[in-house]
């Protein structure tokens, strides 16, 4: 047998795994980034004060918009964004939610402490509620590290626009 070289058992050729192209949570924290979103934001913003509305829609059409350019800034490469991105799923997703009513208690059972941690973080992460644990660790990730982006640029968007006119010529 020559031309075979000797192996050690496993080290043999291993199937290499499918890497989910997802974005770095460092690619949040970029300048262009961050300007890019700023921008993006300030114009949606625009957009829904034009639009005169009660306080209590305009605080949902603000949330909302932001959401909307915060997933549109990741380009539906995470599922969290295309989650937020498909508002028309959602609703109807609420609509056979409220047709069905929910489970009573004693039908459930007790879910385990993990469990119903694992189950709340998938809540809490748009798209992700079926998700199994790693892939929701890192879309997790990379929805904080996009929140995280969104806070700094409405702090600096606040910060901007509290200034008084005297105040922003100088």
């Amino acid at each position: 047998m020559e031309g075979l070289s000797k192996q050690a058992p496993g080290e043999g050729k291993q199937k290499r795994r499918r890497s989910l192209a997802q974005p770095s949570p460092s690619r949040w924290r970029s300048p262009v980034q961050q300007l890019s979103y700023t921008t993006d934001l300030v114009c949606a913003l625009r957009r829904v004060r034009r639009v005169s509305s009660p306080s209590l829609a305009a605080t949902r059409a603000v949330r909302e918009a932001a959401d909307r350019i915060l997933a549109a800034a990741a380009r539906g490469r995470s599922r969290w964004s295309r989650s937020i991105l498909s508002t028309r799923r959602r609703s109807l997703k609420l609509l056979r939610r409220r047709r069905r009513g929910p489970l009573s208690a004693s039908s459930r059972g007790p879910p385990a402490t993990l469990e119903r941690k694992v189950k709340m973080l998938g809540r809490l992460v748009p798209g992700c509620r079926k998700l199994p644990l790693a892939a929701l660790l890192k879309e997790a990730s990379d929805y904080v590290a996009a929140l995280e982006m969104q806070v700094q640029a409405m702090a600096a968007l606040a910060q901007t626009l509290s200034t008084t006119p005297q105040d922003r010529s100088s």
